[in-house]
């Protein structure tokens, strides 16, 4: 899979190290292209971010683990913002996984991506995403279909600049 475009995208004055992630079996081997990956990117571009890495895996707990834990720990990314795996399938992983390596849970994001998307979806209801920190790094679980992620972005797109500011510690308002 290749890499979302980037050149010439990056905003002046990058503020945040955001990652990627999109976890899918079938992406991970090529059956399927990744949509969703790509269009997390297409969607926060315009913000005061960087991607510094854009990765697929495998719904594999340990290999999501491990991948959130780099991210956070030797990337020192800010921002990982992750899609897939967030369903009832029974390879669904992602909400164990990154409840595992995170610090404290952020429940208000989770809880406002369902609330405000079930009003246009009724299954957003079956989303069990969770987001939370794990050092300086907000970690953020989005559904695995392109309708998921665009509807959950634009809900949280307005305040994400806002709860980075005040995870790294600069005065807010």
């Amino acid at each position: 899979m290749e890499k979302p475009e980037t050149s010439n995208q990056k905003p002046e004055n990058t503020a945040y190290k955001v990652v990627v992630l999109t976890i899918s079996d079938r992406c991970s081997q090529g059956q399927r292209e990744d949509k969703s990956g790509k269009l997390i990117w297409e969607l926060i571009r315009h913000l005061p971010l960087e991607l510094i890495k854009y990765e697929i895996i495998p719904d594999e707990p340990d290999l999501i683990k491990a991948k959130l834990i780099e991210y956070a720990d030797n990337l020192k990314a800010d921002l990982v913002l992750t899609t897939g795996g967030t369903g009832f399938a029974p390879r669904d992983f992602t909400p164990e996984a990154t409840k595992t390596v995170i610090d404290r849970e952020t429940p208000g994001i989770a809880e406002a991506m369902r609330m405000e998307c079930f009003r246009f979806n009724k299954r957003a209801m079956l989303s069990r995403a969770v987001s939370g920190t794990r050092g300086r790094t907000l970690i953020i679980n989005l559904p695995g279909s392109s309708k998921g992620v665009k509807e959950s972005l634009e809900v949280i797109l307005d305040e994400l600049i806002h709860g980075l500011d005040m995870l790294a510690g600069k005065d807010h308002q």
